[in-house]
Formats: structure tokens, sequence, C-alpha cells
């Protein structure tokens, strides 16, 4: 791990993919078989705006650092890294939930509240650098509890009381090419866009 990607300039663009890999078959009567081979990852692909050499540096130097694909590094995408819904406060794992799940009990959430996640939000759990993404709504009860759905399946088993960070989500990223480059315009500006994987 090699430290956080540089915050500022923003990028003025964020793609982001999903990639998982299934083998499918399908017979000459119609009949369709598909099977997953390996993990999900998250794909990026970061945009920015015309920089000048100043704004550049930061992040000419700290692509530099990363020994091409070598090394790999956090990053919060902007807009994504926070949710659609009205979560807050410290929201908790209620029983430990093993490798393979996607859904899991929670709590600490305010009290019978509609909509705390959205789908769509992306989360990870502490302790993982999976991120994963919200995909049905979740409300709370008069306890402030409701049960998380996600994917994909969760990678590695999660301890009860796992604290669910939502806000300011940061990616395990590298880099997913050993070449880099960048242009410099007529007006001495410099173009990046860069490729990132999630690092599992």
């Amino acid at each position: 791990m090699s430290g956080t990607f540089p915050s500022t300039p923003i990028a003025n663009s964020v793609a982001i993919s999903s990639e998982q890999n299934t083998i499918v078959s399908v017979t000459t009567s119609g009949r369709r078989q598909a099977r997953q081979i390996d993990g999900q990852k998250f794909r990026l692909r970061v945009s920015f705006p015309p920089m000048t050499r100043t704004e550049f540096a930061p992040i000419n130097a700290f692509i530099m650092k990363q020994r091409s694909q070598l090394e790999s590094f956090t990053y919060a995408p902007p807009t994504i890294s926070t949710p659609l819904g009205v979560a807050s406060g410290t929201i908790l794992v209620n029983g430990a939930i093993s490798a393979g799940a996607t859904s899991c009990s929670i709590d600490g959430m305010a009290n019978s509240t509609t909509g705390v996640f959205k789908a769509g939000d992306y989360f990870r759990f502490t302790g993982q650098t999976k991120v994963y993404m919200v995909v049905s709504d979740v409300s709370s009860n008069g306890s402030g509890q409701g049960t998380l759905t996600f994917e994909p399946p969760l990678r590695s088993n999660v301890a009860d009381n796992a604290v669910i960070i939502y806000s300011g989500v940061d990616f395990t990223l590298g880099l997913t090419n050993d070449i880099q480059e960048f242009n410099i315009g007529t007006e001495n500006l410099f173009q990046y866009e860069v490729d990132l994987i999630e690092v599992l």
C-alpha cells in the first residue's frame, strides 16, 4: 500500500464498471448454463480537467510512485463516496455474517426511518478493503434495525458489531497496465486519464 490518491484537483469524470467473469454455454436446444469463475472487482476510469503543470505534478508523482502495477492505494471517488440515503451515526452489523452472504442484519440506525440506505449506495465493512453496493433500499424499524442486501457476495467473514463505512467510501486500487501517459496541449495544459482496478 502506497498511500492515498491526491484529492486535488478533483476529477471531472469517474466511470465505474463491475467486472465479474462468467462461463456461459448454450446448447443447440437453447438451454443456457452459466457459472461465475472468480470474484467481482470494480474498475474506475478517472478523468481530469485540463491542468497546469503545478496542478498535475502531485498526481504525476503519485502515479510514478506506484511503480506501474506493483503498488496499491486508496481513492474515494467524488460524489459516489457519500450515500444517497439518509444514514447517519455509527451503523453496525447485528450478528456475524459468513463469506458468500448477500444480506445481513444491521442496527444503530435512527428508529423508524425510511431510506437509510438507497439502492446504488456503496459501502464497506471495517477490517475489509472490498467495496460492496446496496441493491435494495434499507429502512429501519422502531429499534433502529433493518436488513442490508448487497452485491457481490461477501468475500470473507464479518464479525458481529463490525462498523459499516458508508461515507467517504474509499476503494483500494491499482493501475491496470504498465504504461502511463499524459498529454500537453498547445496552451501548456496537461490532460490525464487513468484506469484503475480494485485490489482484493
